[in-house]
C-alpha cells in the first residue's frame, strides 16, 4: 500500500517522461536525497520504480530541499551517463525564478564570486571566498529583473552558469537582495515580510533545457508552487510575462 501511494505521488509530480528520462516537479520541502534527520526523499521514493532488470531511476543533479521545480531523473544507465556528462560540460541550461528583497541595479547583471563551505555544528552555509582559499570554487550567475512590486520586492530570473551548492541563494544575498523566506541567507535587519506572504523560500527551478541522450532537446517548465503563486497573486505579478533572462549569455 505504501509503495502504491509513493508511486502515485511520483506520478503526480511528472512534468515530462519517456523511456529514458523523467522531469519531476519537486514540491518545496521534499528532500532530494537522504541525510541526517531526513526521512522522506526523492531518491528513496524512486525505489518503487525499479524496472524488470532491477534498474532504479537515478538522480543526475540536485535541488535544495526548499527549492521547488524541475528535477531531472535518468531512467536508464545509458541516460544517466549522457545526462551527467551534459551537466559536467555545462550544456544543461537552467532558469530559476525568485522573489527577492529590494530591486537589483542594474536590472540585468552578472554575479561572479568564489564560494566556500563553512561548516558549524548544526549548519553548513556557503560564504564568499577569495581565489585560492581552501575549498573555494568559482561561481557565476546571470540575473534579470522581470517585474517589481513597488521598490520593496523584485521578481528575478536567474541563470546559473556553474552549479555550486546554494549558489543562487548566496549570490543574491551577496548583492544585497536576499531571496524571500530563505532561512540561511536572508540577512536584512528589521525587514518585515509584506502581509500575506508565506515565510518559505521563494525559489523555483523554473526551466531546464538539456540535450536528450538520443538526440533533440528536453525542455521543460515547472509552474509556480502554491506558496509562490499566492505571493505572485497578492503582489499582482503576472506569471506569463516575457522572461528577460532568455537574452542572457550562456558563458
Amino acid at each position: 500500500e505504501a509503495a502504491t501511494k509513493t508511486l502515485q505521488a511520483l506520478k503526480d509530480m511528472i512534468l515530462f517522461e519517456d523511456a529514458d528520462v523523467m522531469v519531476l516537479n519537486k514540491p518545496a520541502g521534499l528532500a532530494v536525497q537522504g541525510g541526517s534527520g531526513i526521512t522522506r526523499n526523492v531518491d528513496d521514493m524512486l525505489e518503487v520504480m525499479r524496472d524488470a532488470k532491477g534498474q532504479k531511476p537515478r538522480l543526475v543533479h540536485r535541488l535544495d530541499k526548499e527549492t521547488a521545480g524541475c528535477l531531472l531523473i535518468a531512467k536508464t544507465r545509458f541516460a544517466a551517463t549522457a545526462l551527467t556528462g551534459s551537466f559536467r560540460h555545462r550544456s544543461a541550461r537552467k532558469v530559476y525564478w525568485a522573489l527577492v528583497a529590494g530591486v537589483p541595479k542594474p536590472k540585468q547583471g552578472r554575479i561572479s564570486t568564489y564560494l566556500a563551505k563553512e561548516e558549524s555544528e548544526d549548519d553548513t552555509i556557503m560564504v564568499i571566498a577569495k581565489h585560492g582559499d581552501e575549498g573555494a570554487s568559482h561561481a557565476v550567475t546571470y540575473y534579470a529583473v522581470v517585474e517589481t512590486s513597488a521598490t520593496k520586492l523584485a521578481w528575478v530570473s536567474l541563470k546559473p552558469v556553474t552549479g555550486r551548492t546554494h549558489q543562487l541563494r548566496a549570490h543574491m544575498a551577496h548583492i544585497g537582495h536576499a531571496i524571500i523566506g530563505d532561512p540561511k541567507y536572508f540577512n536584512k535587519e528589521n525587514w518585515e515580510l509584506p502581509g500575506g506572504l508565506q515565510k518559505r523560500l521563494h525559489l523555483l527551478a523554473r526551466r531546464i533545457s538539456i540535450p536528450h541522450p538520443r538526440g533533440g532537446t528536453i525542455d521543460v517548465t515547472a509552474p509556480l508552487p502554491p506558496h509562490m503563486l499566492q505571493s505572485w497573486n497578492l503582489l499582482g505579478l503576472e506569471a506569463d510575462r516575457f522572461d528577460p533572462i532568455e537574452n542572457a549569455p550562456e558563458e
